[in-house]
């Protein structure tokens, strides 16, 4: 009997400690078509968008080298190149496959909705985009122009530009106790920010804001056009780009497509304990935790809860890549797009990532000779998803590509897979210029 099939069959009669050592992972089938659904409907022949059948394969390969893991519950995948859906497919399930679970495998489908995570905060960003485009706000408006009580404790200063380039200073809600109960308490979250002082004065110095922009960038949002952003996001973005979901949460009558948010592998110890902490403002286990409960499904967290489809998600980037329009439809104007997408400064260390990172107003952007796109990908531009969900765009290549994912480990083997994934995917995608 395989490892795999051990950690799925025996953690009711193991011992804590051994079932600590073994982890949580999910049954892999030694037959992988029978977790596996690909949209042939969907997909093109790959000469048609200057692919191969093997470059394909790799790609593909390279998923399910990710799923074999055993750290992945479920993965979604879309790929487009040069407009057209080369890859739509899925592999793994929506319940049934972890250990303990007596169910039957629910499959996973390609259209099945999935948390993005921080991946949100790039989507939410075109919303202060759009409003920019109709004259509501200006990206070098002071934020206190429209919160006045933002200002407080020396961040007059702080631009809507800043917010969205993780320069604002304050990467944490303060002061509080973290707890899922807290996204529902909006205003209370708003006022902390606001009085919180900034650890750089200047705003000069980059330091991720995992959760803590994007409530501000939704106030700001709320007060500029007197509308909630769930209503912003359907009329500007879910609604002309014929979407399935993009939403704020997930609806109870909808939460039973979308499987649960797990935390596989080994349990993690410090440091790697203490830098997601630092980065997400929690414990690895209480992040997880809060993004299977109701208040998280139900609250709109700008920075951290949309759910969508890859697909989904892939036709926002290809929006992106087409100068702001798709099948036709304009979604955003030509010069809007390219003012989300101008880097902010130069790369930096990033004070809250430890890690060299250059921004846009919304967006992580890639780097030569390598980035966390791939390799030469200096024109690439996307954002990354606690841990492993991943979208992004490279007008290099001509792709937009959305991998959702919802095992959450940091064991090594899941960063190495999902490197392999993005790295077999730039091989595969000649560069075009």
């Amino acid at each position: 009997m395989r490892l795999l099939d051990l950690q799925r069959r025996l953690p009711a009669v193991l011992p804590h400690p051994l079932r600590a050592l073994l982890g949580t992972r999910v049954h892999v089938p030694d037959d992988l078509s029978a977790v596996t659904q690909i949209d042939h409907a969907a997909e093109c022949e790959p000469q048609r968008v200057a692919m191969s059948d093997e470059g394909v394969a790799r790609i593909w390969s390279a998923v399910e080298n990710f799923y074999r893991t055993g750290l992945q519950p479920a993965i979604t995948l879309v790929m487009r190149r040069q407009g057209r859906v080369l890859m739509k497919r899925s592999i793994g399930c929506v319940r049934g496959n972890l250990p303990g679970e007596e169910q039957d495998f629910e499959p996973l489908t390609p259209d099945t909705p999935i948390s993005l995570f921080s991946a949100s905060k790039s989507i939410s960003a075109l919303l202060v985009h759009k409003a920019a485009e109709l004259g509501l706000l200006q990206l070098h408006d002071h934020i206190a122009d429209h919160i006045p009580e933002f200002a407080a404790a020396g961040k007059a200063a702080v631009t809507v530009r800043d917010l969205l380039a993780h320069r604002a200073g304050i990467p944490a809600v303060p002061q509080v106790e973290p707890a899922p109960e807290l996204l529902r308490q909006w205003d209370k979250i708003i006022a902390l920010l606001c009085a919180e002082r900034p650890f750089d004065r200047h705003f000069e110095r980059q330091a991720y804001h995992a959760l803590s922009a994007g409530f501000i960038t939704g106030e700001l949002l709320r007060r500029v056009t007197k509308r909630e952003l769930p209503e912003l996001m359907r009329e500007w973005l879910a609604e002309p780009l014929q979407l399935r979901y993009l939403t704020y949460g997930l609806k109870p009558e909808l939460r039973h497509l979308a499987p649960p948010n797990v935390q596989t592998g080994v349990k993690p110890y410090w440091p790697a304990t203490r830098y997601i902490e630092r980065v997400v403002g929690v414990s690895f286990d209480a992040a997880i935790h809060a993004s299977n409960d109701d208040a998280f499904l139900s609250a709109v967290v700008p920075a951290g809860n949309i759910y969508a489809s890859a697909d989904d998600v892939s036709r926002v980037f290809q929006m992106l890549l087409d100068g702001g329009e798709l099948d036709g439809r304009r979604v955003l104007k030509a010069q809007t797009v390219r003012e989300a997408l101008r880097p902010v400064g130069a790369m930096q260390l990033d004070r809250t990532l430890l890690l060299p990172m250059r921004y846009s107003a919304g967006f992580m952007l890639g780097e030569n000779p390598f980035g966390l796109f791939g390799l030469k990908s200096r024109r690439a531009f996307g954002h990354l998803g606690f841990v492993n969900v991943l979208a992004w765009a490279d007008p290099s290549r001509d792709i937009s590509v959305a991998l959702l994912n919802t095992g959450k480990s940091l064991e090594p083997a899941a960063y190495v897979r999902l490197i392999g994934v993005v790295h077999a995917i730039g091989k595969a995608c000649s560069r075009l210029d």
